[in-house]
């Protein structure tokens, strides 16, 4: 059985840290992916727990905990922070050793909070605060570190504005976490704006304090705009971009909305418009 073992959080005393290229994970929710490409992935838990029998991994992925499907759906966490770290060591020992993990935090977005419609999704809303979403997700973070410090899970800044996720990134400095030091510092609730100005300008304000940002749901624009400030990124925007196109020639299904070869080529085609000198040279 393969334990995790805890990762390196500081650099050795008087070596600066050195930026690395990004690392753009593909996110799918076809769990049986990862034994399939070596190219890096990023699955929800839940497609994971869900299965009796689990695909060990060929190449790199990360776990996301389904945070905004759960908001979304419930106005609440479900699972309960020892249940998602007993789901988390499973996925390590039966798929593999994960990059890093997403915890269970509270995105900050206006339909999280408040409910409503958007498209076929209905938000029942948490009709809690900005800051208590952040006080949340900040607490949440501390438990399960203090429950698995073995395990690859990452603090995540939430908010809605500049001055908001700075207020978080404090929360976290007041409770003794050096965000600098992480390996990873997730970046919450930006998906919906990372190609406008005010996203670029969050990323950067957070950047300029030495945090190794992974982007959440990013597509090519905010890639392009600002994927050298950050360690990594995951998209999934190849479904949507494949549903409203015909399929692969040779393909049978109605659309390629659930296709490897499909998202492989889409993954492709994005990387090559991102200078090689920002992105990690991986599959």
């Amino acid at each position: 059985m393969t334990q995790p073992t805890p990762i390196r959080r500081e650099a050795p005393s008087g070596v600066p840290a050195q930026r690395k290229p990004m690392r753009f994970y593909l996110t799918t929710h076809k769990r049986h992916w990862v034994r399939l490409t070596g190219v890096p992935l990023f699955l929800k838990s839940e497609h994971f727990t869900v299965a009796r029998t689990l695909p060990q991994a060929l190449g790199p992925y990360a776990v996301d905990s389904g945070g905004f499907s759960e908001l979304q759906r419930h106005g609440r966490w479900t699972r309960t922070p020892r249940q998602y770290v007993q789901d988390l060591r499973r996925i390590w020992e039966c798929v593999g050793p994960y990059d890093w993990a997403a915890g269970q935090d509270w995105m900050c977005e206006d339909l999280i909070i408040h409910g409503g419609q958007a498209g076929p999704l209905h938000f029942v809303g948490t009709h809690l605060s900005i800051a208590e979403h952040q006080r949340r997700t900040v607490n949440n973070f501390l438990e399960l570190r203090s429950m698995a410090p073995d395990l690859r899970i990452i603090p995540t800044l939430q908010g809605t504005t500049v001055p908001e996720y700075e207020q978080c990134r404090e929360l976290y400095e007041r409770a003794g976490v050096n965000l600098a030091a992480e390996p990873v510092v997730g970046l919450g609730s930006v998906c919906r704006r990372q190609s406008t100005r005010e996203g670029a300008e969050i990323v950067t304000a957070l950047a300029a304090h030495g945090l190794r940002l992974h982007g959440f749901g990013f597509k090519t624009l905010g890639i392009a705009r600002v994927g050298h400030l950050m360690a990594s990124a995951d998209s999934l925007a190849w479904s949507s971009h494949a549903r409203r196109r015909p399929p692969l020639p040779g393909h049978t299904h109605k659309n390629c909305a659930n296709c490897i070869d499909y998202a492989l080529a889409w993954r492709q085609r994005v990387i090559n418009q991102i200078p090689s000198n920002d992105l990690e040279a991986a599959a």
